[in-house]
């Protein structure tokens, strides 16, 4: 059975109030989340648990964050978002689906045969994705290189990277810190998903994090927590300049899963794919139409 597409493409909302485009993001996300799990529930694999995770964030960067346009993704000046947690992929899709960057049809190919939506994002496929990822704490270094890029070449772009908390126990992470607060640089935010679970534990129960802002204060880092799915303290934060010119750290505290009620929080949802009756339950409480998105 083909995958059903259930999200609309959106349009960027501009000149609204704090309240009014956190409702409009809230709304979108929503969508995102629906669509989301319709593709793992019919591709039969994906990881529902790290993409609802996530969600929040990918929909505040691609809706009011980010300086880049669908038809402007290759303008040398365009900030750079990197997906280090790769494995989400299907949640990213989604999002530029919703935004634009790609046709909502494509959706339907997710993980099939031959797809260029595969469980990893392909720069030589997908409009937008600056980097192949996956093999996880590449990302960051790659962020920290183009940094200096924008610098080296006086291009005004930003830069942000989307890490896993469990991630953040590869060493790659905090050489890439190091040289990032060595060269100040106050034009790259790493964002990390803190939803304290891992693939089959607990973050802290396999290799403990905390605490994990003033790690990256000595680490020459501008340490920020928010709740990761408010989407008003995501945009004020992540909008926000520097405030003294070092890159800045945001911890987004999230959880896995969310906001399902069987899901959230729950270590197996990792690349779990839910059957027909869980299915329905996770459209029902996130509002969706059961009867027009079969089984």
């Amino acid at each position: 059975m083909p995958i059903p597409i259930t999200l609309a493409p959106v349009a960027r909302p501009v000149a609204l109030d704090g309240v009014e485009l956190a409702a409009s993001l809230s709304e979108t996300a929503r969508q995102i989340r629906i669509q989301d799990l319709t593709m793992v529930r019919h591709a039969g694999a994906g990881h529902i648990g790290g993409d609802f995770s996530a969600i929040d964030i990918l929909t505040v960067l691609h809706g009011a964050v980010l300086d880049i346009a669908p038809d402007q993704a290759d303008d040398p000046d365009r900030d750079r978002f990197i997906l280090s947690k790769g494995h989400v992929a299907g949640a990213y899709y989604a999002t530029l689906a919703a935004y634009g960057f790609l046709p909502v049809a494509q959706l339907a190919t997710f993980l099939q045969p031959g797809t260029a939506l595969g469980g990893h994002p392909d720069r030589q496929a997908v409009p937008a994705v600056e980097a192949n990822t996956g093999p996880l704490g590449h990302g960051l270094p790659i962020g920290v290189g183009l940094a200096i890029a924008a610098r080296l070449t006086e291009r005004p772009y930003r830069v942000f990277v989307l890490v896993g908390d469990g991630e953040l126990q590869e060493g790659s992470n905090w050489e890439a810190m190091i040289t990032a607060a060595h060269h100040r640089l106050s034009n790259l935010t790493v964002i990390v998903d803190r939803n304290r679970l891992q693939q089959g534990a607990r973050v802290e129960d396999t290799s403990g994090l905390e605490p994990l802002a003033d790690k990256a204060t000595a680490f020459g880092w501008q340490a920020i927590t928010v709740d990761g799915h408010d989407h008003g303290q995501l945009v004020e934060v992540l909008s926000g300049p520097p405030m003294d010119g070092r890159p800045r750290f945001v911890i987004a505290e999230t959880h896995k899963g969310h906001p399902i009620s069987y899901m959230s929080d729950n270590v197996a949802w990792h690349h779990k794919v839910p059957d027909s009756d869980e299915f329905a339950t996770a459209l029902d409480e996130l509002g969706a139409q059961v009867e027009r998105i079969p089984t």
